[in-house]
């Protein structure tokens, strides 16, 4: 009896040491993002499923990067040569909500200021209540955090570059790394999130916080594929036929554009088969996948019979060839337009850039293995199916 009271009480010991291990190897992070609804860009709401569904990361907080004029039925973009009539768009709260429904979370969001700040130093205390929430969201999100916290940033640098303005001890203090991904490298390529807003790059790249930048174009463009740039293209996404449920609900709705006004129960509703035939020859352009990885301490591996995945660092076996995802040291000179020059160095600097060598192999092996990390998602399963 006595020795079998032991062995119980030491299992769930060890259990409760396994379970707290892991626990403590979640990364806490805040989520910067243009994600809109309807999309914009689509990529925003097929890469935020990373967020939610990687078992290390530890999502505290959204905060929706939103430009005033993509807000409107039409905008002229005389930065880009182009106009944009794909009609109006609102911040990414339904697509946060039926994430959150999905995975059973509570993920708090919150929106930075529409409008350009006025100089790298502006803390745009003037802006409406509204767009304030996400930066106040921000720094309460840090302030109440016991680890440093990493910043991943997939829009323009003004939500982070106004929270360092006016807050700079406490981000400081409680900020692990930014990883920003904008600009084109080498230099001469000013890319979409720059002009979004070139003061709040600015402001950043002059700073002394710890930042890991990845380009998001080549000095050819944002689809061109480079050692620096996280760019890739998916061929098609016919895995999405094999992802959870929900989530391929989610991707459908999101691809659709779909304006539901039921969109969680649209999340219990099967995807629509005409909207995956869609999928499974569309082509879909790729710039977060690299974050992820590091975000999450993952490795982008060959398996020992040429297989591909993304795998956590811990469990890379032995005759894996783990393939180049790098953060190396550099120093950022940075122009008031917002280029900025890039400069490999050896000497202690608290910038990075992203390296993942053959970008053809990269991309090659991100083709098979993010499909497969994305199959491997499972979020929770909460709600009725048969209720309402």
């Amino acid at each position: 009896m006595h020795r079998n009271r032991l062995v119980v009480v030491a299992a769930l010991w060890v259990g409760m040491v396994a379970t707290g291990a892991h626990a403590a190897e979640r990364v806490p992070v805040i989520d910067i993002t243009d994600l809109y609804h309807p999309h914009q860009d689509v990529g925003d709401n097929f890469d935020l499923i990373a967020a939610y569904g990687l078992p290390e990361v530890d999502l505290k907080a959204i905060v929706f990067d939103i430009t005033g004029k993509f807000r409107q039925p039409e905008a002229d973009l005389p930065e880009y040569s182009a106009r944009d009539t794909s009609g109006p768009r609102e911040p990414g709260i339904i697509p946060v909500a039926q994430l959150n429904y999905i995975f059973d979370r509570d993920v708090p969001s919150g929106a930075a200021p529409f409008e350009r700040m006025r100089s790298p130093e502006d803390r745009m205390l003037d802006a409406p209540r509204f767009q304030q929430s996400g930066i106040e969201l921000l720094l309460a999100t840090l302030e109440a955090s016991r680890e440093k916290v990493e910043i991943v940033s997939f829009g323009s640098a003004r939500p982070m570059a106004v929270a360092f303005n006016r807050r700079p001890d406490l981000v400081r203090a409680k900020v692990r790394r930014i990883h920003l991904c904008e600009g084109g490298c080498p230099k001469g390529y000013l890319e979409w999130n720059v002009m979004l807003d070139r003061h709040g790059l600015v402001r950043l790249l002059r700073s002394d916080l710890p930042i890991a930048i990845y380009p998001c174009a080549t000095d050819k463009g944002p689809f061109d594929v480079g050692p620096n740039n996280t760019f890739w293209l998916l061929p098609d996404l016919g895995c999405v036929r094999r992802l959870h449920p929900q989530l391929a609900s989610y991707v459908a709705f999101a691809f659709s554009r779909s304006n539901r006004v039921d969109f969680l129960r649209a999340m219990d509703e099967p995807a629509p088969e005409a909207m995956l035939k869609t999928l499974d020859t569309l082509k879909h352009n790729v710039w977060e996948t690299a974050v992820w990885m590091q975000v999450a301490n993952r490795r982008l591996v060959r398996r020992a019979d040429g297989t591909h995945r993304i795998v956590p660092a811990g469990e890379v076996q032995r005759d894996d060839t783990v393939l180049p995802n790098e953060l190396r040291p550099c120093r950022v000179e940075v122009e008031p337009g917002g280029e900025f020059t890039v400069t490999m160095t050896e000497s202690p600097t608290n910038f990075m850039i992203y390296d993942r060598g053959d970008a053809k192999a990269n991309e090659a092996a991100l083709r098979e293995a993010l499909p497969a990390l994305y199959e491997s998602f499972a979020p929770p399963r909460p709600h009725d199916k048969k209720a309402g």
